[in-house]
């Protein structure tokens, strides 16, 4: 009886696979459900033409891969019409799904696929990515230069039809033609985690991929991941027919274990792209974003002040988070060295994603606006990172100390892409605007704050406390979120 996912066996999935993203081990196979909501059609769909040429119902074909070997029989091998049914159909410019934006966000450097669109190419070039697309053998020797994802096209590009792996004459003699493939996703698949997304049991290409890849395991294979969706009754299907279906697909799940994969059952669509998304949110938690500026420090000499944010900053890195920080005025500086004794005193070197300091310019150069360019930058600072922390927030302006409007525009950055706010509002100016603005709002009421560092916000947040107080109650917050 097939079972979807419970919240346990969720848990466990996003801590597998958040082990493997952090040490890049996790590769993305995707076949053509991961394009289907792109509004590309299905293989059924797409061969339905060529199924009615030859006075066939497409409804009752089941290996579609035959089906076009047939209309190349037919037509004296000659594959022209099957050519142009994929450029009509597959060449569209079709916008990106959530999925492949969510995908390309992570930091994942390998891709596998067996379509023949462009969508993920495309969704990492939109994340600012440089993608080195392979999908003739010749290319495989070469490197692209400043390459951060490998997109493997085991079976062609939508701009070369003639040369796609389509019918049953191209996958019979894929492992002479196309053998360097075979050779480089045995070798993937052995040293990397595979997450296989868009295959379903009745998927034309699923057999072939995992016959061609079998002898690269053994019994010390390794854990890869299938999301399917369990089968749904069709218009008008007897329950029995149903029944037989999902049997089919249990039966057929079972046997992708020979492989080492394991399948994760989901009632419905959406819950795959949730499930990247608290994947994305669990890696993103990893990384804290510290916004801070200061000419002065309320009611504390500078001294103090800075000895608490060095503090702050080395008890961060000791719980293993990323810093990201845009090296604020009165507050960077005793980021860095926070994060660099403890680095040094534990014999380690500095990683450089451990601390990502992105100092402003300051003067326009070029056709944008200074303020644009500021915009642009903080946006792609703080995307690193799940975690915002505020503090004090204020900047000397024809010689009056005012708010810090720098921080207040990162406090709306950050909270329009969904970072978890904690504002360290005992230290006044803007980070005091901040936590009064969210109390308002009952944010550290709401779903969106854990209920783990409810406790200590009123801690972090009251004017008497002392740094002492302050700064263990956040230690408190961010030991809990680990």
């Amino acid at each position: 009886m097939l079972k979807a996912i419970t919240d346990q066996q969720r848990q466990r999935l996003l801590n597998e696979l958040l082990k493997d993203l952090a040490e890049d081990n996790l590769a993305i196979f995707a076949g053509a459900g991961l394009s289907a909501p792109a509004g590309f059609v299905s293989w059924s769909e797409l061969l339905r033409p060529i199924a009615e040429e030859l006075e066939l119902e497409i409804e009752r074909e089941t290996d579609l891969v035959a089906l076009a070997q047939y209309h190349c029989n037919s037509n004296l091998a000659n594959r022209g019409k099957l050519n142009q049914l994929l450029i009509n159909e597959l060449s569209a410019n079709a916008d990106v799904t959530d999925n492949h934006k969510i995908l390309a966000r992570l930091p994942i450097s390998t891709y596998w696929t067996t379509n023949y669109d462009k969508l993920i190419e495309k969704s990492l070039i939109e994340n600012g990515k440089n993608p080195d697309v392979k999908h003739r053998v010749k290319q495989l020797s070469f490197t692209k230069r400043g390459r951060n994802a490998i997109v493997y096209k085991m079976h062609g590009d939508i701009e070369h039809p003639d040369e796609a792996v389509l019918t049953k004459d191209d996958y019979e003699s894929y492992h002479i033609n196309m053998q360097p493939f075979i050779t480089a996703l045995s070798g993937d698949l052995v040293s990397k985690t595979f997450l296989f997304l868009g295959f379903s049991f009745t998927d034309p290409n699923l057999d072939y991929i995992l016959s061609r890849v079998r002898v690269a395991y053994s019994k010390d294979q390794r854990q890869h991941y299938c999301i399917q969706k369990i089968v749904d009754p069709k218009p008008d299907e007897a329950e029995a027919d149903t029944e037989y279906r999902r049997r089919k697909q249990e039966l057929f799940t079972q046997d992708l274990l020979r492989f080492g994969i394991k399948t994760i059952f989901v009632t419905s669509y959406l819950e795959i792209t949730n499930i990247l998304r608290q994947l994305e949110w669990a890696y993103r938690r990893k990384t804290i974003f510290i916004s801070g500026s200061a000419h002065e420090y309320a009611r504390w000499n500078s001294s103090t002040a800075e000895n608490f944010i060095y503090s702050l900053a080395k008890d961060i890195a000791k719980l293993d988070f990323k810093i990201v920080s845009g090296f604020g005025l009165g507050v960077g500086s005793s980021v860095i060295t926070g994060v660099l004794e403890h680095v040094y005193m534990n014999g380690q070197r500095l990683d450089s994603e451990q601390l990502i300091l992105r100092p402003f310019p300051q003067s326009a150069v070029g056709a944008r606006p200074i303020a644009e360019v500021w915009h642009d930058y903080r946006t792609d600072m703080i995307s690193h990172a799940g975690i915002a922390i505020f503090l004090f927030g204020n900047k000397l302006k024809d010689g009056e100390v005012v708010i810090a409007d720098g921080l207040l525009k990162e406090f709306e950055i950050a909270k329009f892409h969904g970072l978890l706010l904690l504002p360290i509002g005992a230290t006044g100016y803007a980070s005091k605007q901040i936590y009064t603005k969210l109390l308002d709002e009952g944010y550290f009421d709401s779903d969106n704050f854990p209920k783990e560092a409810r406790a200590y916000i009123d801690q972090i947040c009251d004017e008497q406390s002392d740094l002492t107080t302050i700064q263990h109650a956040l230690f408190s917050v961010l030991a809990s979120l680990k």
